[in-house]
Protein backbone atom coordinates (compact mmCIF):
# COMPACT_ATOMS: atom_id res chain seq x y z
CA UNK A 1 0.00 0.00 0.00
CA UNK A 2 1.54 3.46 -0.93
CA UNK A 3 1.67 6.08 1.67
CA UNK A 4 0.10 9.63 1.44
CA UNK A 5 2.55 12.11 0.75
CA UNK A 6 0.53 15.24 0.07
CA UNK A 7 2.01 18.30 -1.27
CA UNK A 8 3.09 21.56 -0.28
CA UNK A 9 -0.12 23.43 -0.35
CA UNK A 10 -1.83 20.97 1.51
CA UNK A 11 0.60 20.31 3.66
CA UNK A 12 0.60 23.95 4.90
CA UNK A 13 -3.21 24.01 4.84
CA UNK A 14 -3.35 20.84 7.04
CA UNK A 15 -1.26 21.92 9.52
CA UNK A 16 -2.48 25.54 9.27
CA UNK A 17 -6.04 24.10 10.20
CA UNK A 18 -4.53 21.58 13.04
CA UNK A 19 -3.03 24.15 14.78
CA UNK A 20 -5.92 27.04 14.24
CA UNK A 21 -7.98 23.97 15.54
CA UNK A 22 -5.51 23.07 18.96
CA UNK A 23 -5.55 26.79 19.60
CA UNK A 24 -9.19 27.22 19.16
CA UNK A 25 -10.25 24.45 21.10
CA UNK A 26 -7.96 25.51 23.85
CA UNK A 27 -8.82 28.94 24.09
CA UNK A 28 -12.60 27.78 23.53
CA UNK A 29 -12.90 25.55 26.83
CA UNK A 30 -10.29 27.87 29.19
CA UNK A 31 -12.62 30.34 28.36
CA UNK A 32 -15.60 27.90 28.98
CA UNK A 33 -13.84 26.87 32.39
CA UNK A 34 -13.23 30.55 33.54
CA UNK A 35 -16.90 31.22 33.05
CA UNK A 36 -18.57 28.20 34.35
CA UNK A 37 -16.03 28.31 37.75
CA UNK A 38 -17.18 31.95 37.69
CA UNK A 39 -20.91 31.29 37.59
CA UNK A 40 -21.34 28.57 39.40
CA UNK A 41 -19.11 30.46 42.10
CA UNK A 42 -21.21 33.18 41.83
CA UNK A 43 -24.38 31.24 42.08
CA UNK A 44 -23.33 28.94 45.25
CA UNK A 45 -22.39 31.91 46.91
CA UNK A 46 -25.85 33.29 46.34
CA UNK A 47 -27.37 30.47 47.72
CA UNK A 48 -25.34 30.24 50.32
CA UNK A 49 -26.00 33.49 51.73
CA UNK A 50 -29.49 32.51 51.42
CA UNK A 51 -29.40 29.34 53.25
CA UNK A 52 -27.66 30.92 56.31
CA UNK A 53 -30.19 34.05 56.13
CA UNK A 54 -33.39 31.41 56.26
CA UNK A 55 -31.55 29.70 59.41
CA UNK A 56 -30.71 33.05 61.15
CA UNK A 57 -34.49 33.78 60.51
CA UNK A 58 -35.92 30.33 61.69
CA UNK A 59 -33.66 30.73 64.85
CA UNK A 60 -35.26 34.26 65.32
CA UNK A 61 -38.82 32.97 64.79
CA UNK A 62 -38.20 29.94 67.25
CA UNK A 63 -37.40 32.20 70.02
CA UNK A 64 -39.16 35.21 69.47
CA UNK A 65 -42.75 33.91 67.92
CA UNK A 66 -43.31 29.96 67.93
CA UNK A 67 -46.61 28.85 69.37
CA UNK A 68 -46.37 27.48 72.86
CA UNK A 69 -48.76 24.30 72.21
CA UNK A 70 -46.44 23.48 68.77
CA UNK A 71 -43.10 21.66 68.54
CA UNK A 72 -40.19 23.73 66.93
CA UNK A 73 -40.27 21.42 64.15
CA UNK A 74 -43.65 22.62 63.31
CA UNK A 75 -42.68 26.40 64.20
CA UNK A 76 -39.52 26.31 61.85
CA UNK A 77 -42.50 24.71 59.38
CA UNK A 78 -44.55 27.46 59.80
CA UNK A 79 -41.87 30.36 58.47
CA UNK A 80 -40.58 28.32 55.70
CA UNK A 81 -44.22 27.65 53.77
CA UNK A 82 -44.24 31.78 53.59
CA UNK A 83 -41.10 31.18 51.12
CA UNK A 84 -42.37 30.90 47.97
CA UNK A 85 -40.24 29.24 45.32
CA UNK A 86 -38.34 27.57 47.84
CA UNK A 87 -37.75 23.56 47.86
CA UNK A 88 -37.37 22.63 51.67
CA UNK A 89 -37.51 20.00 54.12
CA UNK A 90 -36.52 19.21 57.44
CA UNK A 91 -34.45 16.51 59.47
CA UNK A 92 -34.32 16.12 62.87
CA UNK A 93 -32.54 13.65 64.76
CA UNK A 94 -33.81 15.46 68.34
CA UNK A 95 -36.73 14.18 70.27
CA UNK A 96 -36.90 17.47 72.25
CA UNK A 97 -37.54 19.36 69.03
CA UNK A 98 -40.00 17.90 67.66
CA UNK A 99 -40.77 14.28 65.72
CA UNK A 100 -37.29 12.22 64.69
CA UNK A 101 -36.77 11.28 61.35
CA UNK A 102 -36.21 7.64 60.20
CA UNK A 103 -33.01 6.34 59.06
CA UNK A 104 -33.46 4.41 56.10
CA UNK A 105 -30.29 2.73 54.82
CA UNK A 106 -27.96 5.15 54.01
CA UNK A 107 -30.40 8.03 54.41
CA UNK A 108 -32.44 9.99 56.85
CA UNK A 109 -36.14 10.65 55.66
CA UNK A 110 -37.24 14.47 56.31
CA UNK A 111 -40.12 14.76 58.33
CA UNK A 112 -41.54 18.27 57.18
CA UNK A 113 -41.21 19.58 53.24
CA UNK A 114 -40.13 18.12 50.21
CA UNK A 115 -39.90 14.32 51.32
CA UNK A 116 -36.38 13.47 50.87
CA UNK A 117 -33.76 10.59 51.66
CA UNK A 118 -30.73 13.52 52.58
CA UNK A 119 -27.63 10.72 52.73
CA UNK A 120 -26.77 9.83 55.92
CA UNK A 121 -22.44 11.12 55.46
CA UNK A 122 -24.28 14.71 54.75
CA UNK A 123 -26.10 14.46 57.59
CA UNK A 124 -23.37 13.83 60.20
CA UNK A 125 -21.32 16.23 58.04
CA UNK A 126 -23.38 19.08 58.76
CA UNK A 127 -23.75 17.87 62.43
CA UNK A 128 -20.54 18.52 62.87
CA UNK A 129 -19.63 21.82 61.52
CA UNK A 130 -20.79 24.99 62.61
CA UNK A 131 -21.41 26.02 59.29
CA UNK A 132 -23.95 24.52 56.39
CA UNK A 133 -22.64 22.14 53.92
CA UNK A 134 -23.50 21.57 50.54
CA UNK A 135 -23.13 19.11 48.00
CA UNK A 136 -24.91 18.40 44.66
CA UNK A 137 -27.76 15.84 44.77
CA UNK A 138 -30.91 15.20 42.32
CA UNK A 139 -34.08 15.26 43.96
CA UNK A 140 -37.82 15.34 42.19
CA UNK A 141 -36.25 14.64 38.80
CA UNK A 142 -33.49 17.68 38.12
CA UNK A 143 -30.02 18.28 39.95
CA UNK A 144 -30.16 20.42 42.99
CA UNK A 145 -27.78 22.17 45.16
CA UNK A 146 -28.38 21.36 48.81
CA UNK A 147 -27.45 23.25 51.31
CA UNK A 148 -27.77 21.19 55.02
CA UNK A 149 -27.22 23.20 58.18
CA UNK A 150 -28.64 22.87 61.64
CA UNK A 151 -31.21 25.78 62.94
CA UNK A 152 -31.83 24.26 66.44
CA UNK A 153 -28.73 20.98 67.78
CA UNK A 154 -29.46 17.90 65.71
CA UNK A 155 -32.21 19.71 63.57
CA UNK A 156 -31.19 20.57 60.03
CA UNK A 157 -33.00 22.42 57.95
CA UNK A 158 -32.22 21.37 54.60
CA UNK A 159 -33.07 23.43 51.44
CA UNK A 160 -33.11 23.02 47.53
CA UNK A 161 -31.25 24.88 44.93
CA UNK A 162 -31.86 24.41 40.98
CA UNK A 163 -29.13 24.48 38.77
CA UNK A 164 -31.39 24.53 35.74
CA UNK A 165 -30.42 27.94 35.11
CA UNK A 166 -27.05 28.24 35.66
CA UNK A 167 -27.14 24.98 33.25
CA UNK A 168 -29.11 26.76 30.78
CA UNK A 169 -26.63 29.71 30.89
CA UNK A 170 -23.57 27.71 30.68
CA UNK A 171 -24.78 25.94 27.43
CA UNK A 172 -25.64 29.31 26.23
CA UNK A 173 -22.23 29.78 26.61
CA UNK A 174 -20.96 26.80 25.23
CA UNK A 175 -23.37 27.05 22.53
CA UNK A 176 -21.24 30.60 21.50
CA UNK A 177 -18.22 29.55 22.54
CA UNK A 178 -18.60 26.56 19.61
CA UNK A 179 -19.72 28.89 16.81
CA UNK A 180 -16.72 31.56 17.64
CA UNK A 181 -14.19 28.14 17.53
CA UNK A 182 -15.74 27.37 14.18
CA UNK A 183 -15.84 30.79 12.40
CA UNK A 184 -11.83 30.86 13.52
CA UNK A 185 -11.16 27.86 12.53
CA UNK A 186 -12.93 28.53 9.06
CA UNK A 187 -11.41 31.76 8.63
CA UNK A 188 -8.43 30.44 9.70
CA UNK A 189 -8.34 27.69 7.08
CA UNK A 190 -8.56 30.36 4.70
CA UNK A 191 -6.18 32.72 5.25
CA UNK A 192 -3.74 29.14 5.89
CA UNK A 193 -5.22 28.54 1.90
CA UNK A 194 -4.14 31.87 0.89
CA UNK A 195 -1.22 31.75 2.16
CA UNK A 196 -0.21 28.27 0.75
CA UNK A 197 -0.62 29.52 -2.87
CA UNK A 198 1.19 32.14 -2.18
CA UNK A 199 3.76 30.39 -0.76
CA UNK A 200 3.22 27.73 -3.49
CA UNK A 201 3.73 30.24 -5.87
CA UNK A 202 6.90 31.74 -5.13
CA UNK A 203 8.46 27.90 -5.00
CA UNK A 204 7.04 27.56 -8.66
CA UNK A 205 9.17 30.36 -9.36
CA UNK A 206 12.13 29.11 -7.48
CA UNK A 207 11.86 25.61 -9.26
CA UNK A 208 10.79 27.19 -12.76
CA UNK A 209 13.98 29.33 -12.42
CA UNK A 210 16.07 26.22 -11.65
CA UNK A 211 15.04 24.34 -14.78
CA UNK A 212 15.61 26.77 -16.62
CA UNK A 213 19.04 27.64 -14.77
CA UNK A 214 19.78 23.98 -15.50
CA UNK A 215 18.87 23.91 -19.28
CA UNK A 216 21.92 26.39 -19.38
CA UNK A 217 19.72 29.66 -19.12
CA UNK A 218 22.96 31.32 -16.86
CA UNK A 219 21.38 34.98 -17.03
CA UNK A 220 18.42 33.32 -15.08
CA UNK A 221 17.37 35.07 -11.58
CA UNK A 222 15.04 35.48 -9.17
CA UNK A 223 13.91 38.59 -7.69
CA UNK A 224 14.48 39.27 -4.42
CA UNK A 225 11.32 40.64 -2.37
CA UNK A 226 11.56 41.33 1.34
CA UNK A 227 13.80 40.01 3.63
CA UNK A 228 12.29 36.76 4.66
CA UNK A 229 13.44 33.63 4.01
CA UNK A 230 12.68 33.33 0.10
CA UNK A 231 14.38 36.69 -0.15
CA UNK A 232 17.22 34.72 1.53
CA UNK A 233 16.71 31.85 -1.13
CA UNK A 234 16.65 34.07 -4.03
CA UNK A 235 19.93 35.73 -2.80
CA UNK A 236 21.35 32.53 -2.27
CA UNK A 237 20.27 31.20 -5.72
CA UNK A 238 21.20 34.31 -7.70
CA UNK A 239 24.25 34.29 -5.54
CA UNK A 240 24.87 30.32 -7.22
CA UNK A 241 23.50 31.21 -10.65
CA UNK A 242 26.67 33.79 -10.62
CA UNK A 243 28.94 31.97 -9.57
CA UNK A 244 27.78 29.13 -12.06
CA UNK A 245 27.92 31.46 -14.44
CA UNK A 246 31.41 32.47 -13.98
CA UNK A 247 32.89 29.22 -13.59
CA UNK A 248 31.29 27.50 -16.71
CA UNK A 249 32.86 31.38 -18.63
CA UNK A 250 36.15 30.05 -16.74
CA UNK A 251 36.24 26.59 -17.96
CA UNK A 252 35.07 28.44 -21.37
CA UNK A 253 38.00 30.64 -21.26
CA UNK A 254 40.04 27.77 -20.00
CA UNK A 255 38.72 25.12 -23.05
CA UNK A 256 39.89 28.01 -25.55
CA UNK A 257 43.28 28.42 -23.96
CA UNK A 258 43.93 24.94 -23.64
CA UNK A 259 43.41 24.80 -27.77
CA UNK A 260 45.06 27.80 -28.39
CA UNK A 261 47.76 26.19 -26.24
CA UNK A 262 47.96 23.21 -28.50
CA UNK A 263 48.05 25.13 -32.00
CA UNK A 264 50.96 26.92 -30.45
CA UNK A 265 52.72 24.01 -29.39
CA UNK A 266 52.25 22.27 -32.72
CA UNK A 267 53.50 25.57 -34.12
CA UNK A 268 56.51 26.53 -32.26
CA UNK A 269 57.28 22.66 -32.42
CA UNK A 270 57.07 22.72 -36.20
CA UNK A 271 60.09 24.93 -37.17
CA UNK A 272 62.71 23.73 -34.61
CA UNK A 273 61.85 20.47 -36.41
CA UNK A 274 61.44 21.42 -39.72
CA UNK A 275 64.73 23.11 -39.74
CA UNK A 276 66.15 19.49 -38.05
CA UNK A 277 64.76 17.70 -40.61
CA UNK A 278 66.51 20.25 -43.76
CA UNK A 279 69.95 20.49 -41.61
CA UNK A 280 70.20 16.86 -41.48
CA UNK A 281 69.18 16.05 -45.24
CA UNK A 282 71.83 18.75 -45.36
CA UNK A 283 74.71 16.33 -43.51
CA UNK A 284 74.95 14.41 -46.91
CA UNK A 285 76.35 18.00 -48.90
CA UNK A 286 78.54 20.29 -48.77
CA UNK A 287 77.60 22.39 -45.86
CA UNK A 288 77.90 19.84 -43.07
CA UNK A 289 79.30 22.15 -40.53
CA UNK A 290 76.13 24.69 -41.08
CA UNK A 291 73.57 21.98 -40.71
CA UNK A 292 75.56 20.42 -37.49
CA UNK A 293 75.31 24.01 -36.21
CA UNK A 294 71.25 24.36 -37.11
CA UNK A 295 70.76 20.83 -35.64
CA UNK A 296 72.36 21.64 -32.42
CA UNK A 297 70.75 25.22 -31.89
CA UNK A 298 67.27 23.83 -32.69
CA UNK A 299 67.97 20.74 -30.66
CA UNK A 300 68.73 22.86 -27.71
CA UNK A 301 65.59 24.99 -28.74
CA UNK A 302 63.87 22.32 -28.57
CA UNK A 303 64.98 21.00 -25.50
CA UNK A 304 64.23 24.48 -23.52
CA UNK A 305 60.69 24.35 -25.00
CA UNK A 306 59.97 20.70 -23.67
CA UNK A 307 61.41 21.93 -20.30
CA UNK A 308 59.22 24.67 -19.77
CA UNK A 309 56.03 22.81 -21.45
CA UNK A 310 56.40 20.02 -18.63
CA UNK A 311 57.12 22.80 -16.43
CA UNK A 312 53.89 24.30 -17.11
CA UNK A 313 51.82 20.79 -17.23
CA UNK A 314 53.42 20.45 -13.11
CA UNK A 315 51.79 24.23 -12.22
CA UNK A 316 48.35 22.79 -14.16
CA UNK A 317 48.31 19.72 -12.40
CA UNK A 318 48.93 21.13 -9.14
CA UNK A 319 52.46 19.09 -8.64
CA UNK A 320 55.04 21.37 -8.43
CA UNK A 321 57.80 20.43 -5.84
CA UNK A 322 57.97 23.80 -3.68
CA UNK A 323 61.45 23.34 -1.45
CA UNK A 324 61.00 26.50 1.15
CA UNK A 325 64.79 27.55 2.52
CA UNK A 326 66.04 31.03 3.65
CA UNK A 327 66.81 32.79 0.51
CA UNK A 328 69.35 36.42 0.28
CA UNK A 329 67.42 38.03 -2.65
CA UNK A 330 70.15 40.80 -3.20
CA UNK A 331 72.44 37.52 -3.88
CA UNK A 332 70.30 35.55 -6.21
CA UNK A 333 69.95 38.79 -7.94
CA UNK A 334 73.57 39.08 -8.44
CA UNK A 335 73.80 35.56 -9.58
CA UNK A 336 71.10 36.13 -12.09
CA UNK A 337 73.41 39.33 -13.72
CA UNK A 338 75.85 37.73 -13.47
CA UNK A 339 74.40 34.62 -15.58
CA UNK A 340 73.13 36.65 -18.40
CA UNK A 341 76.28 38.51 -18.25
CA UNK A 342 75.25 41.93 -18.55
CA UNK A 343 76.09 45.05 -16.82
CA UNK A 344 73.12 46.05 -14.48
CA UNK A 345 73.36 47.15 -11.57
CA UNK A 346 71.21 45.27 -7.84
CA UNK A 347 70.37 47.84 -5.28
CA UNK A 348 68.99 46.52 -1.80
CA UNK A 349 66.93 48.89 0.67
CA UNK A 350 65.81 46.89 3.27
CA UNK A 351 66.24 43.20 4.61
CA UNK A 352 66.44 40.97 1.70
CA UNK A 353 66.05 37.78 3.01
CA UNK A 354 63.05 35.86 2.71
CA UNK A 355 61.81 32.19 2.75
CA UNK A 356 61.02 30.66 -0.67
CA UNK A 357 62.34 28.31 -2.88
CA UNK A 358 65.58 29.35 -4.55
CA UNK A 359 65.28 27.31 -7.51
CA UNK A 360 61.93 29.09 -8.81
CA UNK A 361 63.12 32.34 -7.53
CA UNK A 362 65.69 32.26 -9.72
CA UNK A 363 63.77 31.24 -12.10
CA UNK A 364 61.19 34.17 -11.80
CA UNK A 365 64.16 37.08 -11.23
CA UNK A 366 66.52 35.38 -14.64
CA UNK A 367 63.20 34.92 -16.57
CA UNK A 368 61.84 38.91 -15.83
CA UNK A 369 66.11 39.86 -16.63
CA UNK A 370 66.21 37.69 -19.61
CA UNK A 371 62.78 39.91 -20.74
CA UNK A 372 64.30 43.18 -20.26
CA UNK A 373 67.46 42.16 -21.98
CA UNK A 374 65.43 41.40 -25.23
CA UNK A 375 62.29 43.17 -25.32
CA UNK A 376 63.72 46.58 -23.75
CA UNK A 377 66.52 48.84 -23.50
CA UNK A 378 69.28 50.27 -21.36
CA UNK A 379 69.43 51.12 -18.56
CA UNK A 380 67.96 48.01 -16.95
CA UNK A 381 67.92 48.23 -13.29
CA UNK A 382 67.35 45.75 -10.53
CA UNK A 383 66.16 46.80 -7.05
CA UNK A 384 65.34 44.67 -4.41
CA UNK A 385 62.61 46.44 -1.73
CA UNK A 386 62.91 44.95 1.69
CA UNK A 387 61.77 47.57 3.81
CA UNK A 388 58.10 46.02 4.66
CA UNK A 389 58.20 43.03 7.25
CA UNK A 390 55.78 41.23 5.41
CA UNK A 391 56.91 41.03 1.99
CA UNK A 392 59.76 41.60 -0.32
CA UNK A 393 59.86 43.38 -3.57
CA UNK A 394 62.24 42.70 -6.48
CA UNK A 395 61.97 45.53 -9.66
CA UNK A 396 63.18 45.07 -12.78
CA UNK A 397 62.98 47.87 -14.75
CA UNK A 398 64.20 48.77 -18.43
CA UNK A 399 63.71 51.88 -20.34
CA UNK A 400 62.57 50.28 -23.73
CA UNK A 401 59.39 51.21 -25.33
CA UNK A 402 57.74 49.43 -22.77
CA UNK A 403 54.51 47.32 -23.05
CA UNK A 404 51.67 48.10 -25.06
CA UNK A 405 48.03 48.63 -23.36
CA UNK A 406 46.92 45.35 -25.54
CA UNK A 407 49.90 43.73 -24.68
CA UNK A 408 49.76 44.72 -21.02
CA UNK A 409 46.72 42.51 -19.70
CA UNK A 410 47.72 39.28 -21.09
CA UNK A 411 51.30 39.41 -20.80
CA UNK A 412 51.26 36.63 -18.53
CA UNK A 413 49.13 34.40 -20.55
CA UNK A 414 51.35 31.51 -22.72
CA UNK A 415 52.30 31.73 -25.67
CA UNK A 416 51.65 35.43 -25.81
CA UNK A 417 54.91 37.42 -27.12
CA UNK A 418 54.87 41.02 -29.07
CA UNK A 419 55.73 41.72 -32.46
CA UNK A 420 59.53 42.35 -31.43
CA UNK A 421 59.29 38.69 -29.38
CA UNK A 422 57.76 37.17 -32.55
CA UNK A 423 60.86 37.32 -34.22
CA UNK A 424 63.34 35.93 -31.04
CA UNK A 425 63.92 32.27 -30.32
CA UNK A 426 61.74 32.71 -27.17
CA UNK A 427 58.68 30.24 -26.94
CA UNK A 428 56.28 33.09 -24.83
CA UNK A 429 56.33 30.79 -21.33
CA UNK A 430 59.64 33.03 -19.78
CA UNK A 431 56.72 35.28 -18.35
CA UNK A 432 53.94 32.83 -17.89
CA UNK A 433 56.17 30.54 -15.97
CA UNK A 434 57.69 32.91 -13.68
CA UNK A 435 54.07 34.33 -12.71
CA UNK A 436 53.10 30.56 -11.58
CA UNK A 437 56.49 30.44 -9.43
CA UNK A 438 55.13 33.90 -7.88
CA UNK A 439 52.23 32.53 -7.16
CA UNK A 440 53.67 29.22 -5.76
CA UNK A 441 55.00 31.34 -3.18
CA UNK A 442 51.66 33.20 -2.58
CA UNK A 443 53.07 36.17 -4.28
CA UNK A 444 52.49 37.95 -7.32
CA UNK A 445 53.90 40.08 -10.29
CA UNK A 446 53.14 43.69 -11.14
CA UNK A 447 53.48 45.24 -14.78
CA UNK A 448 53.77 48.97 -15.48
CA UNK A 449 53.81 50.01 -18.82
CA UNK A 450 54.58 53.84 -19.74
CA UNK A 451 58.09 55.00 -20.24
CA UNK A 452 59.59 51.56 -19.98
CA UNK A 453 58.45 48.46 -18.82
CA UNK A 454 58.39 47.63 -14.61
CA UNK A 455 58.13 44.21 -13.64
CA UNK A 456 57.69 43.93 -9.96
CA UNK A 457 57.66 40.73 -8.09
CA UNK A 458 56.31 40.59 -4.97
CA UNK A 459 56.57 37.32 -2.48
CA UNK A 460 55.83 37.40 1.24
CA UNK A 461 58.48 36.64 3.81
CA UNK A 462 56.98 33.37 4.39
CA UNK A 463 54.87 31.16 1.81
CA UNK A 464 52.26 30.79 4.38
CA UNK A 465 51.58 34.77 4.62
CA UNK A 466 49.56 34.42 1.54
CA UNK A 467 48.52 31.34 -0.64
CA UNK A 468 46.92 31.48 -4.01
CA UNK A 469 48.34 28.08 -4.92
CA UNK A 470 48.11 24.10 -4.34
CA UNK A 471 51.41 22.62 -4.64
CA UNK A 472 53.54 20.24 -3.27
CA UNK A 473 55.29 20.93 -0.51
CA UNK A 474 58.62 19.05 -0.05
CA UNK A 475 60.64 19.61 3.29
Amino acid sequence: MRRWHPGLRTSIVLSVVAITVAATGTMAYLSYQLQFNEIRDRFEKAASADFQSDAQQIHQWLVHAAAPEGSKVDGAADYLHGRLALEWSIVNLNPATGPQSTLDGDGYHSIAGTPAVIPKEQVERAQAKLDPINYEGTYQGSLQLVFVGQTEPNMLLVEYYSTAQVDHELAKIRLELSAAAVLVIVVGSGLGLLAARRIQRRVRVAAGAARRLGTGDLETRLPVQGRDEFADLAGEFNAMARRLGESIEELRRKDEQQRQFVADVAHDLRTPMAVLIAASDGLDGPDRDRSAELIATQSRRLSALVDDLLEMSRFDAGAAEFRPEPVDLQALCVDVVEMVAADIPVRLDGDGVVVGDPRRLHTIVRNLVSNALHHGAAPITVTIDGRSPSEARVIVRDHGPGLPPELAAKVFDRFVRGDRSRRSEGSGLGLAIAYENAVLHGGRIDVAGPGGAEFTLVVPRTPGEVSHYSGQLVP
